[in-house]
């Protein structure tokens, strides 16, 4: 399935389909969620490096990688993702010759985590509930009964 331009076929390509199902506020939904769990860094640093693998300017890619690796990867970095020690090594090697995939390993960690961990908190939590309600409240026009079921309690 594609999402906006990204393929994945794993449940968590929900992360980025929430924005383009449930418009205006999906990513904003899980982001808070995130933020309320303190770990929003995972999904900006997957969006951050989204962002990176579409760069074609050599120069923006370098400049974009050292952005990348001193908010997200080096130690004490401000926004620190929780990776292993190998992938930050392996990171801080090739950062020196930037290539496209130099975050991928990181990438598909923190996406694993965000599937495993964080993505079926969120569907149980109140970001979503209050999100598809909104979006979803009574999604054929046939009364409460039909709503939603978190939904119910808003009419």
């Amino acid at each position: 399935r594609s999402f906006g331009g990204l393929f994945y076929e794993t449940p968590v390509a929900k992360i980025i389909s929430v924005s383009l199902a449930l418009p205006n506020d999906g990513l904003a939904a899980f982001r808070a969620f995130l933020k309320s769990e303190f770990c929003e860094e995972n999904i900006e640093f997957w969006l951050a490096c989204e962002d990176f693998k579409k760069t074609k300017s050599p120069q923006k890619l370098t400049s974009k990688a050292k952005k990348i690796y001193n908010d997200f990867i080096e130690k004490e970095a401000p926004k620190e993702i929780n990776i292993d020690f190998q992938t930050k090594n392996m990171i801080a090697q090739n950062i020196h010759e930037v290539t496209h995939t130099c975050f991928s390993a990181a990438q598909k960690r923190v996406y694993s985590l965000m599937e495993n961990n964080s993505y079926p908190r969120f569907l149980e939590s109140e970001f979503y509930q209050e999100l598809s309600c909104e979006q979803y409240p009574d999604p054929k026009g046939w009364g409460t009964e039909h709503c939603l079921p978190w939904c119910k309690s808003k009419y």
